[in-house]
C-alpha cells in the first residue's frame, strides 16, 4: 500500500459522475488530494493499492439503488483493508435501520443527500483532523520503536578466518517480526534466524521478547535452546502466537554445523558442485505447544560451500500477478551463484527477489549467508 502525498487523501466512491465532480470541487479548496471510484469494486481495488485518510461513499449503486446492500458490503470490505480509515456514508435513501447497519459496519458518520455543503466540509474536516492527529502520534511511536528494534539486530557481523558472513533485513513495514543474530566466541560461530507471527508493533515486541530470551543461550546446544525457548515463549505469548526459528552453532576449526530447525524454512547448504542440502531436522514452531522435545542434527560445511538462512518473505514474494518467487527459483538462483562471495550472493538473491515483487514485498524478508573459503 503506497502513499507519497503530504496532503490528506480522500477517496470518493459514487457511481454518479456529477456527484463525484461536485464533491471534488467542494473539497479541493480545502487542500485534499482526491481520488474517484465509480463502483464498489473500483474503490476496493484502490484501497488495496494505496493509503487514504478518509473514504466518502455512497450506499446506493446502479445494481441496487434502494437497499444500500452494495454500499454496506463496500463498508465491510474497506474496513477489512484499512481498519483505521474514517468511513463517511452518503445516501438519498436514509432510514434509521440503514444508518444503524452502516455504523455497525464501521461508518463513523452519515450524510444525507441532497447535502449541505458546509455540513460536508465540516464533517470531512472533523474526521480528517482526528485521523491525522492519530497518525502523527502513531508515527512518533513507530519511529521510537524502530530505533529500539534496530538495536536488536547486529550492526557489525563477525568475519572468522576462513569464512565470510553477510546478512540483510528488509522489513515490509517500518516494524517487522523478522530477526537474525550472529555472534562469535572462542572458535564458535552462533547463527540464528527467526520469524514472529504477525507484523507491526505486536510482532516487533514479540521479537524483542525472543531476542532477550535467546541472547544468554545463543552458544548452547541448538536442540536445548529451542526446547528452553519454547517453554519460555509459550508462557509469555498470547494464545495462537508463535515463532519459527533456525538456530545453529558452527565449529570454525572442524566446520561442523550443529543445528535445530523449529518450524522454520529449512536452511540451505549449496556445495561447490551445485548439490543442495536442506537442513530440516528440529521440530515444531516455538511458543505454540507447551512441551516439545526438539532434535538437532549436524552437517559439515565443505570448502567452497555456502550456507543460507532465510525467512518466508524471500520465497513468498509475489509479482503483480500474485505469482510467488518460490523455493524452486530460489534454489536455482543459489546454485547459479554458488561461487560468489557471501556479500555478492546476498545481493544477487535480494535484488532478484525485489525485482520479482516490484521492489516491495508484502512480508518481511531476511537473508543470512555464510561462505566457506
Amino acid at each position: 500500500m503506497t502513499s507519497a502525498s503530504s496532503r490528506p487523501r480522500v477517496l470518493i466512491a459514487d457511481d454518479q459522475w456529477n456527484v463525484c465532480e461536485a464533491l471534488r470541487l467542494l473539497l479541493k479548496s480545502d487542500g485534499y488530494e482526491l481520488e474517484m471510484a465509480s463502483s464498489p469494486e473500483a474503490a476496493l481495488a484502490l484501497l488495496r493499492r494505496e493509503s487514504f485518510d478518509l473514504l466518502l461513499l455512497d450506499l446506493n449503486y446502479t445494481r441496487d439503488t434502494t437497499s444500500g446492500r452494495e454500499g454496506l458490503d463496500l463498508l465491510t470490505g474497506a474496513h477489512e483493508i484499512q481498519p483505521e480509515l474514517p468511513l463517511i456514508v452518503m445516501t438519498a435513501w436514509s432510514t434509521l435501520d440503514l444508518a444503524i447497519q452502516a455504523m455497525r459496519r464501521g461508518a463513523c458518520d452519515f450524510i444525507q443527500k441532497p447535502w449541505d455543503n458546509q455540513e460536508v466540509v465540516r464533517t470531512v474536516r472533523q474526521h480528517i483532523g482526528k485521523h491525522w492527529g492519530e497518525k502523527r502520534l502513531q508515527g512518533q511511536e513507530v519511529r521510537e520503536a524502530v530505533k529500539v528494534q534496530r538495536k536488536f539486530l547486529p550492526d557489525r557481523l563477525p568475519q572468522p578466518q576462513g569464512y565470510q558472513v553477510a546478512a540483510e533485513y528488509v522489513p515490509a513495514r517500518d516494524l517487522g517480526g523478522d530477526y537474525f543474530g550472529v555472534e562469535e566466541r572462542e572458535g564458535k560461530l552462533a547463527l540464528c534466524i527467526a520469524d514472529v507471527a504477525g507484523k507491526g508493533i505486536p510482532a516487533a515486541l514479540l521479537m524483542a521478547n525472543l531476542q532477550a530470551a535467546l541472547r544468554p543461550r545463543i552458544f548452547d546446544s541448538p536442540g536445548e535452546v529451542c526446547t528452553q525457548l519454547n517453554q519460555v515463549l509459550h508462557d509469555d505469548f498470547e494464545s495462537g502466537r508463535f515463532v519459527s526459528m533456525f538456530h545453529a552453532t558452527l565449529d570454525e576449526a572442524s566446520r561442523e554445523l550443529t543445528y535445530c530447525n523449529a518450524g522454520h524454512l529449512p536452511a540451505v547448504v549449496v556445495h561447490r558442485d551445485g548439490q543442495i542440502e536442506r537442513l530440516a531436522a528440529g521440530g515444531s514452531v516455538l511458543g505454540y505447544f507447551k512441551k516439545w522435545e526438539f532434535e538437532q542434527n549436524a552437517t559439515v560445511l565443505e570448502e567452497g560451500s555456502r550456507l543460507l538462512l532465510f525467512t518466508d518473505g524471500i520465497v513468498d514474494a509475489m509479482d503483480t500477478g500474485e505469482n510467488e518467487f518460490g523455493e524452486d527459483r530460489l534454489m536455482q538462483l543459489i546454485a547459479d551463484h554458488r561461487a560468489d562471495s557471501a556479500e555478492q550472493m546476498k545481493k544477487a538473491v535480494l535484488t532478484t527477489v525485489m525485482n520479482h515483487c516490484g521492489g516491495r514485498s508484502h512480508d518481511d524478508a531476511t537473508l543470512l549467508v555464510v561462505a566457506v573459503e
